[in-house]
């Protein structure tokens, strides 16, 4: 394990002489604006040379109505895709900017392959229709938000705009109990920080820090700051830590997880960004961990966006009390959000207290039947999936995949044992938009190890919505009227209205 960086060493990294010169040229016409307006502001921050750029777009934003035009730095994700023939995996690049404004923010993108035909900006529900003027387009954010903008629907070659409220008084280099970071590309010795109890690492806008931030068995400590960690052994470690704090950065194409969570207690994850392009690229992984909540994250990855497991490697324990809300998922493999799967045979292990609400998915490409679903509940190794709380869910449409799985399973490459069961899910406000799902799932194991009381209210799917009273044959179930399926092993699987739900409720 690698010493943290001494209070000087840190200093050096930051080159706060960088920061200043960095900053006053990208904020020059912003400082301007907000001289007229102190309402309006917007920031951007330099490119380092040294990390790639892609040449798809350029952008150029400024503050709402008369701001100066400031072009943005071009940044390149990697992304990846399935060969489904040969289960190899094809590499893309694509293209990203981020900047920080306050009040609101125009946008004017122009797609430089030419032969614009249609534009769409996503998530879909914020409902943003674009300007299209030839190859440019031009929209207004009035809050901050991460949005993709896609050209004649590309997959890969589209603009992943990041963006954050301006920070009314971020730490400089100097700050006590900060590790800071400027603009730059810096590194570690090696390729870890490791990050003391009560203290924060802070990258600035623009700066690139090639490493993994571990926080191993600390207290009260933080990430934080609108740059990015790149590559890396795999971004952020946080194992037996309590009252943890990651917020706004950027993980970008780690070698692994964006973030590893194990043996966790009240960890905060707050508006970070993930993309990556590597075999396992999850996102964000709990193991054995209490109170984890991660809100507002925008995630693009190449396996599951979040993971949810019990017991593996040298992780011990139930894992309870997680929430995922406000939160816009792209899964270019494998699953958006994936429960279970992972636990303890010999001590058998609990997965209890989920809360997954208002959420958009974007996308969803699996091939494997048994690894799909935009949302999964996949119980093996003996754990038991208890009191799950779905709501407002928007899943537009996905390239391949399921809109829900649910499975009490015996996976031989990754289970010792099946899992006990899935018990108490409430569904409310779910809607899928789309004509590629294939047949959702739900499949109890046995009779002793089932799948009990699911609820699902208000299910809309492509504008219909789906109840046991609705009108059908006698002889068919629910199930039959939307191709999902359940079998003989799933107990009290009911569609209510929210009126049948709210009259029940009484």
């Amino acid at each position: 394990m690698n010493t943290p960086l001494s209070r000087r060493t840190a200093l050096q990294a930051a080159g706060a002489t960088v920061l200043a010169a960095g900053l006053s040229g990208t904020t020059a016409a912003a400082a301007r604006a907000g001289e007229a307006n102190p309402a309006l502001k917007l920031v951007t921050y330099p490119r380092p040379d040294a990390m790639a750029t892609n040449t798809s777009f350029k952008v150029r934003a400024r503050t709402v109505p008369d701001g100066e035009w400031q072009t943005l730095d071009i940044w390149r994700p990697q992304l990846e895709e399935i060969n489904p023939e040969t289960g190899s995996g094809k590499v893309y690049n694509t293209s990203m900017v981020c900047f920080d404004f306050r009040g609101s923010a125009e946008l004017e993108v122009t797609y430089l392959q030419g032969g614009t035909a249609k534009a769409r900006v996503r998530p879909d529900a914020l409902g943003i229709t674009p300007e299209l003027l030839g190859d440019t387009l031009r929209f207004t954010l009035d809050d901050p938000r991460d949005i993709v903008v896609q050209i004649n629907d590309e997959t890969f070659d589209c603009l992943h705009v990041l963006t954050n409220r301006v920070d009314p008084n971020p730490p400089v280099a100097g700050d006590p109990d900060v590790i800071y970071f400027g603009p730059g590309v810096h590194t570690v010795p090696g390729n870890v920080l490791s990050v003391p109890s009560g203290t924060t690492v802070y990258l600035a806008g623009g700066a690139v820090l090639k490493a993994q931030v571990l926080f191993k068995d600390v207290e009260k400590a933080a990430l934080a700051g609108h740059g990015m960690l790149h590559a890396g052994p795999g971004g952020v470690l946080c194992e037996g830590s309590r009252n943890i704090r990651v917020e706004d950065v950027v993980i970008m194409n780690p070698n692994g997880y964006a973030g590893t969570f194990g043996e966790c207690e009240n960890v905060h994850v707050r508006k970070v960004r993930s993309f990556s392009s590597k075999g396992n690229g999850d996102g964000f992984d709990v193991f054995s961990s209490t109170a984890v909540v991660f809100d507002g994250c925008f995630m693009r990855n190449s396996d599951d966006c979040f993971a949810i497991y019990g017991h593996r490697w040298e992780y011990y324990g139930d894992t309870r009390d997680i929430t995922i809300q406000n939160c816009t998922l792209w899964a270019d493999v494998a699953h958006p959000v994936n429960v279970g799967t992972h636990g303890n045979t010999d001590a058998p292990e609990m997965i209890e207290n989920l809360v997954i609400r208002n959420v958009d998915i974007l996308d969803h490409r699996e091939p494997q039947m048994g690894y799909q679903g935009c949302i999964a509940l996949n119980t093996g190794d003996s754990n038991l999936i208890k009191n799950v709380r779905i709501e407002d869910v928007r899943i537009e449409d996905f390239r391949w995949g399921q809109v829900i799985h649910m499975r009490v399973m015996y996976n031989t490459k990754y289970n010792t044992s099946v899992g006990r069961g899935i018990e108490d899910v409430y569904v409310k406000n779910l809607s899928y938009t789309g004509s590629h799902a294939n047949p959702s799932m739900f499949l109890g194991y046995d009779a002793d190890h089932a799948i009990k009381d699911v609820t699902f209210e208000n299910l809309v799917l492509n504008g219909k919505v789906i109840a046991d009273s609705m009108r059908k044959p006698g002889w068919y179930h629910t199930t039959d009227a939307m191709q999902w399926f359940s079998n003989e092993h799933v107990v009290n699987l009911k569609f209510l209205t929210t009126a049948e739900a709210e009259a029940a409720a009484q």
